[in-house]
């Protein structure tokens, strides 16, 4: 019977022991770390959507109507200013020539033989004078019928690459018809837009700083091994979107890049009084940012916060919570709304001393 009573004794102890570890276990775990966020100065990247344009990029068109007799070039190839890249079939305009300084010689002897006898005093100096004036005109059509003539000969205005080439050797050509394209890609320029508030910090705070350099983040998440400059910024905002246009430069030495292409302008933004937290204190739901603030009740609150800007495991905050609203750091994939939890508070220099970017 007491070896009965002293078993019972031993596992109540033991069932109380359990229950007390397990007891400390839990309250152990349910103990949160929390923060504040950090308000430092900083600077961050921002990434705008480009369209990447040639310095210059022009069609190149027929001047006149004929069919296409030569194509001196292929589709891709590099080419010099003032070579020549088409004829078009020149008899005609050949034939309009030799007329015309026909015609312009036979003014010429009409003109001298005019004026030996205006000299002689057979016919007046009006006479004369008429017959240099058809000497003029028919000069003037021997200078139009040579314009015309060269206008066959189609050549690069400047060093270039040759686009696509639609029309085949013997096709009919009309006068103004597309016959290809020419980029000149030594540098080339991106297009990006940029909003109001953003364009105010860029031209009190960036602009005069020499901090006008960029960054060109290409299709496939690589960037150009170049830096550009913004050079121009547009006169006028779109009333549309509140945006306004800027082009940034980047010299092009590889012949990397194309007229066409897409890309991401990186501009470094200066930010005073930024407002940080580790991204690691936040959660995503329908691409919407959450952090969980904790109250003065110790109850658990989600917040909808709006991202500024990305830093390496930090966000810069544009609104949703204040330097002096303790959040939730630790434990946020099993923390709840309405949740009364027990935590440590964490100092942000702390916070911000672990993370592998220190703020500076």
């Amino acid at each position: 019977m007491k070896r009965n009573v002293l078993f019972a004794g031993c596992i109540a102890l033991l069932c109380l022991t359990s229950c007390t570890t397990k007891k400390e276990v839990k309250e152990e775990a349910g103990k949160f770390t929390v923060t504040n966020a950090a308000v430092i100065d900083t600077s961050f990247t921002k990434e705008y959507v480009s369209q990447i344009r040639s310095v210059r990029n022009i069609e190149i068109r027929a001047q006149e109507k004929g069919f296409l007799q030569n194509i001196y070039v292929d589709e891709g190839q590099f080419v010099k200013a003032g070579q020549v890249l088409f004829r078009i079939m020149p008899q005609l305009y050949e034939a309009e020539l030799q007329k015309a300084q026909a015609e312009a010689q036979a003014a010429t002897i009409e003109l001298q033989n005019a004026k030996a006898l205006a000299d002689k005093n057979v016919v007046s100096k009006s006479e004369q004078a008429m017959a240099q004036a058809k000497l003029e005109q028919a000069k003037a059509e021997v200078a139009m019928a040579k314009v015309h003539l060269s206008f066959t000969e189609i050549r690069a205005p400047f060093d270039g690459t040759i686009d696509r080439i639609p029309k085949k050797l013997g096709s009919l050509i009309d006068e103004g018809e597309l016959l290809t394209s020419l980029s000149d890609n030594s540098q080339m320029f991106a297009y990006f837009n940029v909003s109001e508030p953003e364009y105010l910090q860029y031209q009190t705070d960036i602009k005069d700083r020499g901090d006008s350099q960029v960054s060109l983040l290409l299709a496939n998440n690589e960037r150009l091994k170049y830096k550009g400059k913004v050079e121009v910024i547009e006169s006028e905002f779109d009333p549309e979107t509140g945006n306004i246009a800027f082009r940034a430069k980047f010299p092009n030495n590889d012949k990397l890049l194309r007229n066409g292409e897409t890309g991401k302008v990186e501009m470094t933004v200066p930010v005073k009084n930024a407002i940080i937290i580790p991204q690691k204190a936040t959660y995503e739901i329908q691409d919407k940012m959450y952090v969980f603030v904790v109250g003065n009740d110790n109850k658990l609150k989600s917040r909808e916060i709006v991202i500024k800007g990305e830093l390496p495991d930090l966000y810069v905050i544009e609104s949703g919570i204040t330097a002096t609203d303790k959040i939730l750091l630790e434990g946020v994939q099993k923390a709840k709304d309405d949740d009364k939890i027990e935590f440590v508070y964490q100092k942000p220099e702390e916070v911000l001393a672990n993370l592998k970017l220190k703020a500076e």
